[in-house]
């Protein structure tokens, strides 16, 4: 399963910018100068191809060039501060930003002036391509793998089927929109505004396919079943794809997982009719964990795929898959994930292209009740860097994070995350932003830690942050 870089072009003229009354101030000032009546209002209501064309309609062949060089000289004065921005075009290319997109502009209007509009517009797009038309967009489009094509014109269509691109129509121009769906057009909006969300479901949409794809060719699948709300979404979708028969779950059992945790995950197996099973991990026996530097999560992940993988091959199941998601791949410092593709395990959620936003999505359309569990990293993660864990650690911050929730529930406050962090003799009590403030003012907050065994206990104000021991690797001095 590839997940390709979303590239997505847009025609300009009538898409993009609302160009008519500086295009009409140009072949007025065209006509005032050459003395050829040119009707303005008649050319901005056919805008689309190449100025060549128009031209052609009020001067004779031979005078054609000349008229096409009078009308780009004048063009930069008169065109460009006039035009303004279609409804919603921004937040369109912002769109495709937030999917990690590129933005392509493809027009028959020259390169230049397009790239005046989209400066003095402040329109940030990554090409900008002109001089082109109906088929040549799409050379151009196949050329820079552009997979949607957005237009205002039947020629822009045109230009994406000739790509074999999505053809996305917006009825903002000439063309009625009952003529861009008989043209060929896959979809036609009215204007922009729409896109945003036409977007995000196209997109959600390609990466449900290629993920029920990639996991149907995996045949059968053992799904590293952590109760999190990304391992549960693969284990249900893996059942969608290959049938309950051929998925299990497994969730390994350690120091490192919170008890609280098991039952719900076998719950959750049960419910999609799976086999869960609880095999034991030894990651304390593993030097390079218990001495938890930067690259702990190597040792811990290591360790789970040497007990899972051939517990999987036992059953004569051909792959172990973890439920790395394509935000993960981008977080940056991640050894867990390199000891998991060290050792075979496959990740159909970063293949697909799923970030984290997306898995809650489906999760929630599909009525998991992991769709809005909050994040719950294994007790190690609680623990500094350069501090060993121990199973007398690990139990310290998971009766003091039990403690701390029931605290905070009797006092009538809803918290969504919440984490002890053990900085050696100091816990740092982390929850959600909103509420740090008050959080802090609750003396029982306190004195509920500090019972764990902890010596002293500190609520950051900044609030809870995932991955925030990481923050220790780049700066150990602000914590200490």
């Amino acid at each position: 399963m590839a997940s390709d870089v979303l590239v997505v072009g847009f025609d300009l003229d009538m898409t993009l910018i609302d160009s008519r009354p500086g295009i009409a101030a140009v072949w007025d000032a065209v006509s005032a100068r050459t003395g050829v009546p040119i009707d303005s209002e008649l050319v901005v209501s056919r805008l689309g191809p190449p100025l060549e064309h128009e031209a052609a309609h009020w001067f004779p062949p031979e005078q054609v060039a000349g008229a096409v060089a009078l009308y780009r000289e004048l063009y930069p004065d008169l065109a460009v501060e006039a035009a303004e921005l279609m409804p919603g075009a921004a937040e369109a290319i912002a769109a495709v930003r937030r999917h990690g997109g590129r933005v392509l502009v493809v027009t028959a209007k020259n390169q230049p002036h397009a790239k005046l509009h989209l400066d003095y517009l402040g329109l940030e797009v990554d090409e900008v391509i002109g001089g082109v038309w109906a088929e040549q967009k799409g050379e151009v489009l196949r050329e820079h793998a552009a997979t949607i094509y957005v237009g205002d014109h039947l020629g822009d269509v045109l230009g994406a089927r000739a790509a074999g691109a999505f053809a996305l129509g917006v009825a903002s121009g000439p063309i009625p929109a009952e003529e861009l769906r008989a043209g060929g057009a896959d979809v036609v909006l009215a204007d922009l505004a729409d896109f945003p969300y036409w977007l995000d479901e196209h997109v959600l949409e390609g990466r449900l396919a290629a993920l029920d794809a990639g996991l149907a060719e995996l045949g059968s699948v053992m799904v590293a079943f952590s109760g999190g709300a990304d391992s549960a979404f693969v284990l249900a979708a893996a059942v969608r794809a290959l049938g309950a028969d051929n998925v299990a779950a497994a969730t390994a059992i350690s120091p490192s997982l919170p008890d609280a945790e098991l039952a719900p995950a076998r719950e959750f197996a049960e419910s999609l009719g799976v086999r869960h099973f609880t095999p034991h991990t030894d990651e304390m026996a593993r030097e390079g964990y218990r001495a938890n530097a930067g690259d702990r999560c190597y040792f811990c992940k290591a360790e789970l795929l040497d007990v899972l993988t051939p517990v999987a091959g036992e059953l004569g199941i051909l792959h172990v898959a973890t439920g790395t998601n394509a935000d993960d791949a981008r977080a940056g410092f991640r050894p867990g994930i390199r000891a998991a593709s060290e050792r075979g395990a496959v990740t159909p959620l970063k293949d697909a292209g799923f970030t984290k936003e997306q898995i809650r999505e489906v999760s929630r359309r599909w009525g998991l009740p992991t769709w809005d569990k909050p994040a719950a990293a294994c007790l190690s993660s609680r623990i500094a860097y350069g501090i060993t864990v121990t199973p007398a650690r690990l139990a310290r911050v998971e009766h003091a994070e039990v403690a701390l929730r029931a605290v905070l529930t009797e006092a009538g406050m809803v918290v969504r995350n919440l984490r002890v962090r053990d900085l050696g003799d100091t816990a740092r009590i982390e929850v959600d932003s909103d509420i740090a403030a008050a959080v802090a003012e609750l003396e029982e907050v306190v004195e509920a830690v500090l019972a764990a065994g902890f010596e002293v206990a500190e609520v950051d104000p900044r609030g809870f942050r995932s991955g925030a021991m990481n923050e220790l690797l780049r700066d150990p001095e602000r914590y200490r």
